[in-house]
C-alpha cells in the first residue's frame, strides 16, 4: 500500500448505486494492508441520542441523533470527537483534532468540544477499497475539521464536491435522476 486514506473522505461517485453508499461521504478511520474502516457522515437516523447513549447527549453535535455509520455491525456504536483529549480518551487519532473515542469513558470528565455517534460502520477487505477507487466508485478528497459534525448532513455530498472546484464541483449540482432534467 502506498498511502493511508485515514483522515480523508471518500465521496461516492454517481456510478455507485449501492443503496448503502449512494451519495455518501465516508470519513476514513483506518486504512492499511489489513483493510479499511470508515463511517458514513451523511445518514442521520431518527433515533435521538438520548435513547441510545443518554450520558453523552450534552456533547453531541446537532442534530442530536444517531447516524448510520454503515452496513457492518449496526449494533456497534462508534463515536468521533473533536477537541482536546488525553491519552486515555483516545481510541484512534484520525486526523489533527479528530479522533475515534471510547464510549466507555466517563463523559463527565471528557474534554471534547463535540461528538457524533454512529451505529455501525463501513469496512473493506485488503485491496477491496483500492479496487473500488480504481473502478471509479469513490473520489478521495481532504476532510475539513467540521465535516464529521455538520448539522445539515444532507447537503454534505454536494458541499464537499462543490469545494473541490473544477470538474468535481460540477457533480455537486447533479440531480438524483438526471433523466428528469
Amino acid at each position: 500500500m502506498t498511502e493511508t486514506l485515514a483522515g480523508r473522505l471518500l465521496v461516492a461517485t454517481p456510478s455507485l448505486l449501492d443503496p448503502n453508499f449512494y451519495r455518501t461521504v465516508v470519513l476514513m478511520i483506518e486504512h492499511d494492508d489489513d483493510g479499511a474502516l470508515g463511517v458514513v457522515l451523511n445518514r442521520p437516523l431518527e433515533i435521538p441520542i438520548g435513547d441510545y447513549l443518554e450520558e453523552w447527549e450534552y456533547l453531541v453535535a446537532d442534530p442530536p441523533v444517531v447516524f448510520s455509520g454503515g452496513p457492518v455491525q449496526p449494533e456497534v456504536a462508534l463515536a468521533v470527537a473533536n477537541g482536546p483529549h488525553s491519552t486515555g480518551d483516545l481510541s484512534a487519532l484520525i486526523m489533527e483534532d479528530i479522533q475515534l473515542i471510547d464510549l466507555d469513558l466517563d463523559p463527565a470528565v471528557a474534554t471534547f468540544a463535540r461528538i457524533r455517534v454512529f451505529s455501525g460502520y463501513a469496512a473493506w477487505a485488503p485491496g477491496q477499497l483500492e479496487g473500488e477507487i480504481t473502478e471509479g466508485a469513490w473520489w478521495v478528497v481532504d476532510c475539513l475539521p467540521d465535516d464529521p459534525f455538520v448539522p445539515e448532513s444532507g447537503d454534505l455530498w454536494s458541499n464537499v464536491l462543490r469545494r473541490q472546484g473544477g470538474q468535481l464541483a460540477l457533480f455537486a449540482t447533479l440531480p438524483d435522476d438526471p433523466g428528469l432534467n
